[in-house]
């Protein structure tokens, strides 16, 4: 993460950023430059040829918030479908622990059963994902590919309660939370989770899962298991995992805005990004740049038409990413890139395989990795 002295270095745009090619313009009822080719940043005449040195002076990745549970990170310098990739990997594709299978030994709730282990499969774990193994659907669990909660509940009045009429009375485990889930150690897990690992437990202990009255009772037995976010919500490692293009905002020098008009014009803005100077003179703050709503609404003054550019930079990504299960934030985008990684190389390896079928001719592998077709 870059220091607090880099960051204010940085805070201004780069030139480049107003180079009219990454722009997609940003009008009162329409979007255009709005790139829809095979080809994305290619021109006719020119040549565009893959270069890795020119992509590595523009790829930027640089993280501008930081908390417990999100991060927000620009990506700047890939195309649209790179940006998109990494999202869906995100939200579907980085395995996460979730409860998958409820035996239900006792559920006198008024909530059924099927209800309480959906809710119960949807409370996010602790677990790192990379001690355990997906689960075979076939074979019988192991300590190495699943994890085993208890959930032993039941409600009753706190016997010291005052017995004064019309004292309230108070009740033991009226609501049943998260953090009443019981791990219970399997094999040679008990000698796994010690020290600095801490013991698997649902990431926050006060979610409500049901509530019951005196004489209600829930027993059960989970267990989770290993998956991704596509074949279920409940293992996707984040809340939300969302981008959007930095805004940018061009005034027209040849027409600029009157004096009298200034606060106005700067009210049409997000706060901060319009500064007002001495003598009604406005002017764009680069920092306040990506705070910019686009709510288009100084498009619908007809007084400021023609003084002002709304636009978008079409390969700035500005990525917001909330963590919700064992992944801090900031690992949750390099973990997308091994993802990706591996795709790629199951490509590769079929690519392979694929070309030395065809007319028994193998297909031959250069030294960079990549397949050359040969004589196919």
């Amino acid at each position: 993460m870059a220091s607090s002295s880099a960051a204010a270095s940085s805070s201004r745009l780069p030139q480049s950023a107003y180079n009219p090619r990454r722009h997609v313009g940003v009008h009162a009822e329409r979007v255009s430059d709005v790139s829809s080719t095979e080809y994305p940043g290619h021109y006719p005449g020119e040549d565009h040829s893959w270069d890795l040195a020119k992509f590595r002076e523009n790829l930027k990745v640089e993280v501008k918030r930081l908390s417990q549970r999100s991060v927000e990170f620009d990506l700047v310098g890939v195309d649209a479908s790179i940006a998109n990739a990494f999202r869906r990997i995100m939200i579907a594709e980085i395995p996460t622990i979730a409860t998958e299978h409820v035996y239900v030994w006792n559920n006198t709730s008024v909530i059924h059963d099927e209800v309480l282990a959906h809710r119960i499969g949807l409370v996010p774990l602790n677990v790192p994902p990379g001690m355990f193994k997906y689960r075979n659907p076939n074979g019988v669990p192991t300590d190495q590919d699943t994890i085993v909660f208890k959930l032993n509940v039941t409600c009753e009045v706190d016997k010291n309660t005052s017995k004064e009429k019309g004292a309230p009375r108070k009740l033991i485990h009226e609501e049943v939370l998260s953090g009443d889930l019981e791990w219970v150690p399997q094999g040679e897990q008990a000698s796994v989770f010690t020290g600095d690992l801490p013991p698997p437990a649902p990431t926050n202990k006060n979610i409500v899962l049901a509530k019951l009255r005196p004489g209600q009772e829930i027993d059960m037995d989970l267990h989770a298991i290993k998956g991704v976010g596509k074949d279920h919500a409940k293992w996707s490692p984040v809340a939300t995992a969302s981008y959007r293009l930095h805004p940018l905002v061009i005034l027209n020098p040849s027409k600029p805005i009157p004096p009298h008009l200034a606060q106005k014009f700067a009210n049409c803005f997000s706060p901060g990004v319009v500064q007002v100077g001495k003598g009604g003179r406005v002017s764009i703050d680069e920092r306040n740049l990506r705070k910019e709503s686009m709510s288009r609404e100084v498009l619908r003054h007809k007084e400021f038409e023609g003084s002002v550019e709304l636009k978008r930079i079409r390969d700035w990504f500005i990525f917001t990413v909330e963590s919700e299960g064992p992944y801090a934030p900031q690992d949750l985008f390099p973990e997308s890139i091994r993802v990706m990684r591996e795709k790629i190389a199951n490509i590769r390896h079929a690519a392979e395989a694929l070309l030395a079928d065809v007319d028994g001719a193998p297909g031959a592998v250069a030294a960079d990795g990549d397949v050359e077709m040969g004589g196919v």
